[in-house]
């Protein structure tokens, strides 16, 4: 397996720019806890964002990182309450692993993350990382304009 560390997918030339576009079902936590998505454990606080994806994966965004990223899909849901938002469309990194990785979420430390072979690791800013597995990726991201 390997072991991804300071990847900077800014100068990558395998590396694609993608836009996520997906409506999302979130909870916000009302404790500190751990959800265990397909990647692997996400340690959340208090008020992050619990999020269950178009396709059934759930994950982990804490509540500084959701409040700019999503909006309520309903007019009539007040940001920050339980429900349906979408992501606004922002342009990341991503790059196809053709082996077993692993990564750790922030380059400041955080969960470990693993992907299998065809799965994408990506690049939200820098130092700032995910793993997508490949069907998902293939459902909710496309190549940016």
């Amino acid at each position: 397996m390997i072991e991804l560390t300071q990847l900077d997918l800014r100068s990558d030339p395998a590396a694609q720019r993608v836009v996520k576009d997906e409506t999302v079902t979130v909870e916000f936590a009302p404790a500190t806890g751990e959800l265990m998505s397909l990647e692997g454990p996400n340690r959340y606080a208090r008020g992050d964002a619990l999020i269950t994806g178009s396709t059934g994966d759930r994950w982990v965004v804490s509540r500084e990182r959701f409040d700019p990223k999503y909006l309520p899909a309903d007019p009539s849901l007040a940001h920050g309450e339980p429900g349906r938002y979408r992501n606004r469309p922002a342009v990341v990194l991503a790059k196809r692993m053709d082996e077993p990785f692993t990564i750790v979420r922030s380059a400041t430390g955080g969960d470990r993350l693993t992907g299998a072979a065809g799965d994408w690791v990506m690049q939200y800013a820098p130092g700032d990382y995910g793993v997508v597995q490949a069907a998902r990726f293939a459902k909710v991201y496309r190549i940016a304009d």
